[in-house]
């Protein structure tokens, strides 16, 4: 499986890695920092035989893409294991899922994950991954006592392997 996420400025990055280590510190649940996983929005998941034809193909469709602004203004959780940062689903973040869905649905040989599609994504950025339920619970109240709402921008976007994670391309969004 290979991933298209977005990634953010340095000040957004920084905060997203402060509350990943708060969670990692609290839990002694380290996955997100051994794993080496960025702050990232995941926007659409793949499978796919041919990927390097695909990489070529992406950079040139994501040449048109710009540097949006995006706002980062709850914690949340997917039970039983995920803890996450909630953006508002602007409409420009949602046209950026559309433009890649759009994309990958016209590539051959692709099957385009569910529950990364236009109308069925919920957008989140993943704070702390394979938590027990009592991690679960550290990790709330570790996101009551640290989490602020962050307005940053999406300045990249790239595609990823996961299992572990492992960046295949990251392109510059223009300003």
């Amino acid at each position: 499986m290979y991933l298209i996420s977005v990634y953010f400025d340095k000040k957004t990055t920084q905060e997203l890695d402060r509350l990943i280590k708060y969670i990692a510190r609290n839990t002694k649940n380290d996955f997100m920092i051994k794993h080496q996983v960025p702050p990232h929005l995941t926007i659409a998941s793949f499978e796919s035989k041919s990927i390097e034809a695909l990489l070529e193909a992406f950079s040139l469709t994501v040449n048109t893409l710009k540097s949006i602004p995006i706002d980062i203004v709850s914690p949340g959780a997917l039970l039983p294991y995920v803890m996450y940062a909630a953006p508002i689903l602007s409409m420009d973040l949602r046209e950026m899922n559309r433009h890649i869905n759009a994309f990958l649905m016209n590539c051959k040989d692709v099957n385009v994950g569910k529950y990364y599609q236009p109308d069925q994504w919920l957008p989140h950025i993943t704070l702390g991954k394979t938590l027990t339920k009592e991690e679960m619970q550290i990790a709330f109240q570790t996101l009551q006592q640290y989490f602020v709402p962050v307005r940053g921008y999406v300045t990249e976007i790239g595609i990823a392997g996961t299992n572990p994670h492992t960046d295949l391309l990251r392109v510059q969004l223009k300003p």
